[in-house]
């Protein structure tokens, strides 16, 4: 489809049942920046069955979404895949089948491309191989994030792992270095947590009593000097959810520009040089969506966390 000037109206089919309407209209509105397709559907120009939505609303089959005109969009193409970024996509599968795809993804690549980036995760595979081309985010996991991320092959395991992800029955396990010394009594946090999408597409979270239902349990690793090593596993799945509780704490996450105070950083100068998120998405388990057969997988720790302890340990 393309992008014209007059409204058009998209039945659902069965190959974006369940997918996110914000992703929808990334795939149908090519060269439209997300802000723009955030500011459509906050404005309420897009809709579905005639009704107002969020980025977040899933598509159902049938579903009629109206899509308003737009003409500013950039004909630029995707950004191309280098070599070494296909290199390091192919020798960092942590599994494969026909139904899906886990990707040890390193820090500092989006998921997918949109205002100011070229060339996400998803975009990239979709390059390697032409078997690829129709693949999937099963989810998401922030850019400064690295470790397991779940595409899908078909859109059979593409809504099976949505509702899994739904019905919270997909295991996640992070590692995380924050700045000071950690709490024993701390081992879990449930604070509602609010978002905020500013016309930029920045997502900004807070601890709110007006947000959604937020539960994170956390467990020492290792006590360091002016740092601790720490285990969190999300039952829910807000974004920002681990940084956001990390902060709430007292005790943010190392390399967090957007949670961590300055007066926090500068506290502890031996991490100074650590300039990038320490966080690792470092286990995942969930049920292949065909045989039911429970998956585990983990990711080698993650080069910004690597770099940190590193610091510590001079």
């Amino acid at each position: 489809m393309s992008i014209g000037e007059q409204v058009q109206f998209v039945e659902v089919t069965s190959r974006h049942e369940g997918q996110r309407v914000d992703n929808f209209l990334m795939r149908e509105l090519k060269g439209v920046p997300r802000s723009r397709v955030y500011r459509l559907i906050r404005k309420g120009e897009v809709r579905i069955n005639k009704k107002r939505c969020k980025p977040e609303t899933k598509l159902i089959l049938g579903d009629i979404v109206r899509i308003p005109p737009y003409s500013g969009a950039s004909t630029k193409e995707p950004g191309k895949i280098t070599p070494a970024l296909k290199d390091y996509l192919l020798e960092n599968i942590l599994f494969e089948d026909d139904e899906v795809l886990v990707i040890n993804k390193p820090s500092g690549l989006s998921v997918h491309g949109g205002s100011g980036i070229k060339l996400g995760l998803i975009e990239a595979l979709r390059q390697i191989k032409p078997e690829w081309a129709q693949i999937e985010l099963a989810h998401r996991i922030d850019r400064e994030t690295s470790g397991c991320l779940i595409v899908a092959k078909t859109v059979i395991a593409l809504r099976a792992l949505h509702l899994d992800f739904k019905e919270r029955r997909v295991g996640k396990t992070y590692q995380a270095l924050v700045y000071g010394r950690w709490p024993e009594e701390i081992i879990r946090i449930q604070a509602k947590l609010l978002r905020k999408q500013l016309d930029s597409g920045e997502r900004l979270v807070k601890v709110d009593e007006e947000g959604k239902e937020a539960d994170t349990t956390f467990r020492i690793l290792k006590k360091l000097h002016g740092a601790t090593l720490i285990e969190a596993k999300p039952a829910t799945g807000r974004t920002h959810q681990i940084r956001v509780h990390c902060q709430h704490a007292g005790y943010p996450i190392v390399g967090d520009d957007r949670y961590a105070q300055r007066k926090v950083k500068d506290q502890y100068p031996q991490l100074s040089k650590a300039k990038a998120l320490c966080l690792h998405a470092a286990r995942i388990e969930f049920q292949l969506p065909k045989s039911g057969e429970t998956v585990v997988l983990t990711a080698d720790i993650g080069l910004n966390l690597q770099v940190a302890l590193g610091l510590i340990e001079e």
